[in-house]
């Protein structure tokens, strides 16, 4: 086989763009997700080229992922890179107006939903010796924005998971490499806007956003640099972008 590469949130997005490109870099794929028929048409279209197959599951269901990791043929857990990439925004709110379960879903799927997937796969790279961890954070974990406390309180966190498992796993010839994307037009902000489609794209309207595959480069390209070299972390902005909230729109 093929290096094995272990997508989180494959089913659309950065995930799904992240896929696509490392086929052509030859990878072969577990690409996981909630979405069953969205996994199916990337599973098929990946088909042709490598070899893939798919888990569903909730990162935030610990017992699942568990079940999911652990019921993978021998010769699939040999997984040469994870990329930490499911996670979402819920809402935008002060403090004093957010929503609890939008609270829980942030925190359980961008931080305790990370945690349980590694848990689960750090010991094969450990056993190999060998292995890569690419966690995708968020500029919003660089930089505290007014509404948005426990979204980039979640993201902080990820940022400084990250450090951890770079001292913790160093040791046993892991790499990890923490990416921080700035304004990126996927299904965000509509998850963030509850559906409300007009009011996402709003959000990408008088710039160029970013695009997933944008991030899917960077991530191939962390991936090919000298067995030597660790790309730490890499805030990737929009040309239009300066800060978390300040973009130049026309």
């Amino acid at each position: 086989m093929n290096k094995i590469a272990f997508i989180t949130g494959a089913s659309s997005g950065i995930g799904k763009a992240t896929a696509l490109k490392l086929a052509n870099d030859g990878y072969d794929f577990i690409i996981c997700g909630r979405r069953a028929e969205k996994l199916a048409e990337l599973t098929n279209s990946l088909g042709e080229k490598v070899k893939a197959i798919s888990l569903i599951f909730d990162v935030r269901d610990r017992e699942g992922v568990q079940k999911s990791i652990s019921s993978l043929p021998e010769e699939w857990k040999n997984i040469s890179v994870l990329v930490n990439n499911a996670g979402n925004a819920h809402g935008l709110s002060s403090i004093d107006t957010g929503n609890l379960d939008d609270w829980d879903a942030m925190i359980d799927g961008n931080i305790k939903g990370l945690l349980y997937v590694s848990k689960a796969i750090i010991p094969y790279m450990i056993k190999n010796k060998k292995g890569h961890i690419i966690n995708i954070s968020s500029i919003a974990g660089k930089q505290t924005y007014a509404n948005g406390a426990v979204y980039c309180a979640s993201k902080k966190g990820v940022e400084a998971i990250s450090e951890g498992m770079r001292l913790d796993l160093t040791q046993y010839g892991i790499k990890i490499t923490n990416v921080a994307p700035g304004a990126v037009s996927t299904e965000f902000s509509e998850v963030r806007f509850k559906g409300d489609k007009e009011k996402a794209a709003k959000v990408y309207e008088g710039y160029e956003p970013l695009l997933a595959e944008d991030i899917a480069d960077f991530i191939s390209y962390a991936l090919t640099v000298p067995e030597r070299v660790t790309i730490a972390d890499v805030t990737i902005y929009a040309k239009a972008q300066a800060a978390p909230t300040t973009i130049y729109k026309s």
